[in-house]
């Protein structure tokens, strides 16, 4: 029997009662995206850890402990970014089936594991820049609609992204 794959979650849902005084509206729209950044951050994470697990060469060591400390900097966001969905009356959908479908990241290439160690770092550093981009996105969504908080959590979240994109590109220079 084949699975089904999961759907995204729905960004109507129904918001949970709350005394936030944000517009409701406003709640909606900052619930909606964060779900999207919670997914492409826990897919940036599961991506880093693969390469983390992946990599082999002579600069195994270097590009392994590189690799668990970007994925531990994207990890970092994630709770913050859960707990603020939840805090505006929303479900934070973080199963991986969510991240799957909710992913701004195209799939990290395993194929990558038969070229240079440093593949694995050129392949990570896109995928830091594409959820960056995304959270700078986001950034001027919520500031936009009227939620300075969000806003800020992502200003937050884009500084930890463009240093990890930093760490990874270095490593190609």
């Amino acid at each position: 029997m084949a699975s089904k794959k999961p759907s995204a979650p729905s960004k109507t849902a129904a918001l949970l009662p709350t005394l936030n005084d944000i517009p409701a509206e406003t709640r909606a729209k900052s619930i909606a995206l964060l779900n999207g950044v919670l997914a492409t951050l826990s897919d940036l994470y599961l991506q880093s850890k693969q390469a983390h697990w992946n990599v082999r060469g002579p600069s195994f060591i270097a590009l392994h402990e590189l690799f668990d400390t970007v994925a531990d900097s994207a990890e970092e966001d994630i709770d913050d970014i859960a707990e603020r969905i939840v805090q505006l009356g929303g479900v934070a959908n973080g199963t991986v089936r969510a991240a799957a479908a909710g992913s701004a990241l195209s799939e990290f290439p395993t194929e990558t594991a038969g070229d240079s160690p440093l593949a694995f770092a050129t392949a990570l550093a896109k995928q830091f820049a594409v959820a960056a981009k995304q959270v700078r996105a986001g950034i001027d969504a919520a500031s936009g609609f009227g939620d300075a908080d969000t806003a800020d959590l992502l200003t937050g979240t884009s500084r930890a992204l463009d240093k990890a994109l930093w760490f990874l590109e270095a490593h190609n220079r």
